[in-house]
Protein backbone atom coordinates (compact mmCIF):
# COMPACT_ATOMS: atom_id res chain seq x y z
CA UNK A 1 0.00 0.00 0.00
CA UNK A 2 2.84 2.50 0.71
CA UNK A 3 4.03 1.75 -2.59
CA UNK A 4 1.33 4.10 -4.19
CA UNK A 5 3.17 6.97 -2.70
CA UNK A 6 5.35 6.16 -5.60
CA UNK A 7 3.41 4.96 -8.40
CA UNK A 8 3.09 7.18 -11.14
CA UNK A 9 -0.79 5.37 -11.89
CA UNK A 10 -1.76 6.19 -8.25
CA UNK A 11 -0.65 9.82 -8.64
CA UNK A 12 -2.56 10.22 -12.09
CA UNK A 13 -5.76 8.75 -10.50
CA UNK A 14 -5.42 11.51 -7.56
CA UNK A 15 -4.73 13.92 -10.16
CA UNK A 16 -7.85 13.01 -11.98
CA UNK A 17 -9.24 13.15 -8.88
CA UNK A 18 -8.05 16.67 -8.28
CA UNK A 19 -9.70 18.13 -11.11
CA UNK A 20 -13.19 16.36 -11.55
CA UNK A 21 -13.66 17.42 -7.72
CA UNK A 22 -12.92 20.78 -8.43
CA UNK A 23 -14.82 21.57 -11.43
CA UNK A 24 -17.67 19.69 -9.58
CA UNK A 25 -17.64 23.02 -6.99
CA UNK A 26 -17.23 25.07 -9.58
CA UNK A 27 -20.26 23.92 -11.71
CA UNK A 28 -22.50 23.56 -8.33
CA UNK A 29 -21.73 26.13 -6.18
CA UNK A 30 -21.64 28.37 -9.39
CA UNK A 31 -25.34 27.33 -10.35
CA UNK A 32 -26.08 28.05 -6.69
CA UNK A 33 -24.34 31.34 -7.56
CA UNK A 34 -25.71 31.83 -10.99
CA UNK A 35 -29.69 30.42 -9.86
CA UNK A 36 -29.59 32.99 -7.34
CA UNK A 37 -28.93 35.70 -10.04
CA UNK A 38 -31.69 34.37 -12.43
CA UNK A 39 -34.43 34.54 -9.47
CA UNK A 40 -33.43 37.47 -7.46
CA UNK A 41 -31.68 35.57 -4.92
CA UNK A 42 -34.98 33.41 -3.41
CA UNK A 43 -34.92 29.95 -3.34
CA UNK A 44 -38.08 29.13 -5.37
CA UNK A 45 -38.91 25.73 -7.04
CA UNK A 46 -37.12 26.73 -10.28
CA UNK A 47 -34.06 28.17 -8.70
CA UNK A 48 -34.06 24.44 -6.20
CA UNK A 49 -34.45 22.42 -9.97
CA UNK A 50 -31.89 24.08 -11.14
CA UNK A 51 -29.59 23.53 -8.51
CA UNK A 52 -30.37 20.17 -8.35
CA UNK A 53 -29.76 19.47 -12.04
CA UNK A 54 -26.69 21.07 -12.07
CA UNK A 55 -25.03 19.40 -9.52
CA UNK A 56 -26.38 15.77 -10.80
CA UNK A 57 -25.53 16.48 -14.35
CA UNK A 58 -21.93 17.78 -13.43
CA UNK A 59 -21.57 13.84 -11.33
CA UNK A 60 -22.67 11.78 -13.72
CA UNK A 61 -20.48 13.54 -16.56
CA UNK A 62 -17.52 13.98 -14.44
CA UNK A 63 -17.78 9.92 -12.71
CA UNK A 64 -18.23 9.13 -16.61
CA UNK A 65 -15.13 11.07 -17.35
CA UNK A 66 -12.87 9.69 -14.20
CA UNK A 67 -14.39 6.44 -13.99
CA UNK A 68 -12.04 4.41 -15.76
CA UNK A 69 -9.15 6.17 -13.97
CA UNK A 70 -9.97 7.00 -10.36
CA UNK A 71 -12.96 5.50 -10.22
CA UNK A 72 -14.95 8.55 -10.25
CA UNK A 73 -15.26 9.20 -6.27
CA UNK A 74 -15.05 12.81 -6.36
CA UNK A 75 -16.11 13.15 -2.56
CA UNK A 76 -13.56 11.92 0.81
CA UNK A 77 -17.24 10.42 2.04
CA UNK A 78 -17.27 8.02 -0.90
CA UNK A 79 -13.85 7.55 -0.71
CA UNK A 80 -13.46 6.68 2.69
CA UNK A 81 -16.41 4.18 2.03
CA UNK A 82 -13.80 2.84 -0.05
CA UNK A 83 -11.16 2.15 2.32
CA UNK A 84 -13.64 0.47 4.78
CA UNK A 85 -14.70 -1.49 2.33
CA UNK A 86 -11.07 -2.16 1.68
CA UNK A 87 -12.01 -1.53 -2.63
CA UNK A 88 -8.54 1.14 -2.05
CA UNK A 89 -6.27 1.03 0.55
CA UNK A 90 -5.78 3.64 3.03
CA UNK A 91 -2.51 5.64 1.30
CA UNK A 92 -4.34 5.70 -1.72
CA UNK A 93 -7.57 6.65 -0.11
CA UNK A 94 -5.78 9.58 1.45
CA UNK A 95 -4.15 10.97 -1.87
CA UNK A 96 -7.87 10.94 -3.14
CA UNK A 97 -8.78 12.89 -0.19
CA UNK A 98 -6.22 15.61 -0.26
CA UNK A 99 -6.74 15.81 -3.75
CA UNK A 100 -10.73 16.67 -3.71
CA UNK A 101 -10.30 18.91 -0.28
CA UNK A 102 -7.25 20.80 -2.80
CA UNK A 103 -9.47 20.90 -6.02
CA UNK A 104 -12.35 22.04 -4.00
CA UNK A 105 -10.37 25.06 -2.21
CA UNK A 106 -9.09 26.32 -5.91
CA UNK A 107 -12.15 25.81 -7.58
CA UNK A 108 -14.22 28.05 -5.36
CA UNK A 109 -11.16 30.12 -4.99
CA UNK A 110 -11.49 30.72 -8.56
CA UNK A 111 -15.19 31.32 -8.84
CA UNK A 112 -14.66 33.64 -6.23
CA UNK A 113 -12.96 35.39 -8.46
CA UNK A 114 -15.01 35.11 -11.14
CA UNK A 115 -18.64 36.25 -9.81
CA UNK A 116 -19.43 39.71 -9.26
CA UNK A 117 -19.16 40.72 -5.24
CA UNK A 118 -22.78 42.15 -5.74
CA UNK A 119 -23.99 38.75 -6.09
CA UNK A 120 -21.25 36.20 -4.85
CA UNK A 121 -22.95 35.58 -1.32
CA UNK A 122 -21.32 32.40 0.56
CA UNK A 123 -20.24 30.94 -2.61
CA UNK A 124 -23.15 28.16 -2.16
CA UNK A 125 -21.77 27.27 1.14
CA UNK A 126 -23.83 25.05 3.32
CA UNK A 127 -25.99 25.67 6.09
CA UNK A 128 -28.70 24.54 8.25
CA UNK A 129 -32.12 26.29 6.82
CA UNK A 130 -34.66 28.00 8.83
CA UNK A 131 -36.18 26.22 12.18
CA UNK A 132 -34.14 22.84 10.91
CA UNK A 133 -32.12 21.95 14.22
CA UNK A 134 -28.44 21.03 14.51
CA UNK A 135 -29.73 17.13 15.22
CA UNK A 136 -32.19 17.65 12.50
CA UNK A 137 -29.66 18.68 9.80
CA UNK A 138 -26.76 15.94 10.90
CA UNK A 139 -29.72 13.47 10.27
CA UNK A 140 -30.59 14.90 7.27
CA UNK A 141 -26.98 15.18 5.82
CA UNK A 142 -26.42 11.38 7.70
CA UNK A 143 -29.31 9.14 5.99
CA UNK A 144 -28.79 11.04 2.48
CA UNK A 145 -24.71 10.28 2.59
CA UNK A 146 -25.81 6.44 3.56
CA UNK A 147 -28.01 6.93 0.21
CA UNK A 148 -25.20 8.28 -2.11
CA UNK A 149 -22.89 5.88 -1.19
CA UNK A 150 -25.13 2.90 -1.13
CA UNK A 151 -25.97 3.81 -4.76
CA UNK A 152 -22.22 4.61 -5.44
CA UNK A 153 -21.44 0.93 -4.05
CA UNK A 154 -24.11 -1.01 -5.83
CA UNK A 155 -23.81 1.03 -9.23
CA UNK A 156 -20.57 1.89 -9.80
CA UNK A 157 -18.32 -0.01 -7.28
CA UNK A 158 -20.36 -3.67 -7.59
CA UNK A 159 -19.36 -5.97 -10.97
CA UNK A 160 -23.01 -7.19 -10.87
CA UNK A 161 -24.50 -3.29 -11.52
CA UNK A 162 -25.67 -1.70 -14.40
CA UNK A 163 -21.85 -1.07 -16.15
CA UNK A 164 -21.89 1.79 -18.25
CA UNK A 165 -25.17 2.93 -16.46
CA UNK A 166 -23.47 3.08 -12.77
CA UNK A 167 -22.32 7.08 -13.53
CA UNK A 168 -25.85 8.20 -14.59
CA UNK A 169 -27.41 6.44 -11.38
CA UNK A 170 -25.27 8.01 -8.67
CA UNK A 171 -26.06 11.57 -10.68
CA UNK A 172 -29.38 10.66 -10.34
CA UNK A 173 -29.12 10.16 -6.70
CA UNK A 174 -26.76 13.20 -6.39
CA UNK A 175 -30.07 14.71 -7.84
CA UNK A 176 -33.32 13.27 -6.12
CA UNK A 177 -30.61 14.34 -2.69
CA UNK A 178 -30.66 18.05 -3.90
CA UNK A 179 -34.40 18.43 -4.59
CA UNK A 180 -35.06 17.27 -0.68
CA UNK A 181 -32.00 19.00 0.68
CA UNK A 182 -31.39 21.87 -0.24
CA UNK A 183 -33.81 23.90 1.64
CA UNK A 184 -33.50 22.32 4.70
CA UNK A 185 -29.38 21.51 5.02
CA UNK A 186 -27.69 22.66 1.42
CA UNK A 187 -27.37 19.10 0.14
CA UNK A 188 -23.73 18.76 1.99
CA UNK A 189 -23.32 15.20 1.43
CA UNK A 190 -19.48 15.81 0.11
CA UNK A 191 -17.18 17.51 2.78
CA UNK A 192 -14.86 19.00 -0.37
CA UNK A 193 -18.08 21.10 -1.70
CA UNK A 194 -18.72 21.95 1.40
CA UNK A 195 -15.08 22.95 2.27
CA UNK A 196 -14.19 24.96 -0.37
CA UNK A 197 -16.88 27.35 -0.62
CA UNK A 198 -16.61 27.59 3.47
CA UNK A 199 -12.77 28.88 3.01
CA UNK A 200 -13.51 31.07 0.04
CA UNK A 201 -16.35 33.12 1.72
CA UNK A 202 -15.31 33.05 5.32
CA UNK A 203 -19.10 30.89 6.00
CA UNK A 204 -18.29 28.42 8.64
CA UNK A 205 -21.59 28.15 10.75
CA UNK A 206 -22.59 24.35 11.53
CA UNK A 207 -19.38 23.58 9.46
CA UNK A 208 -19.01 20.38 11.76
CA UNK A 209 -21.93 18.72 10.47
CA UNK A 210 -21.09 18.47 7.27
CA UNK A 211 -17.74 16.54 7.81
CA UNK A 212 -18.93 13.93 10.58
CA UNK A 213 -22.12 13.10 9.27
CA UNK A 214 -21.26 12.51 5.28
CA UNK A 215 -18.44 10.48 6.80
CA UNK A 216 -20.19 8.41 9.40
CA UNK A 217 -23.41 8.00 6.73
CA UNK A 218 -20.89 7.55 3.88
CA UNK A 219 -18.88 4.57 6.39
CA UNK A 220 -22.28 3.16 7.38
CA UNK A 221 -23.65 2.28 3.93
CA UNK A 222 -20.25 0.16 3.26
CA UNK A 223 -20.52 -2.27 6.15
CA UNK A 224 -24.01 -2.66 5.37
CA UNK A 225 -23.42 -3.12 1.50
CA UNK A 226 -20.54 -5.39 2.35
CA UNK A 227 -22.48 -6.87 5.22
CA UNK A 228 -25.66 -7.95 3.35
CA UNK A 229 -25.80 -7.29 -0.23
CA UNK A 230 -21.65 -8.00 -1.47
CA UNK A 231 -20.89 -11.09 -3.52
CA UNK A 232 -18.63 -13.39 -1.85
CA UNK A 233 -15.73 -11.89 -4.12
CA UNK A 234 -16.61 -8.67 -4.42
Amino acid sequence: MIDDLTSIDAWRDALAEFFATGLFIFIGAGAVVASGIASGGDLDTGRLVAIALAHGLAIALLVYATGHLSGGHLNPAVTLAAVVARKIGPVKGAMYVVSQLAGAILAALLLLYVMPDAVEGNLGAHGLGTGVSVGMGFTMELVLTFLLVFVVFSAAMDKRGPGVLGPLAVGLAVLVIHLVAVPLTGAGVNPARSLGPAIASGFWTDHWIYWLAPLAGGVLAAGVYQTLFAADDA
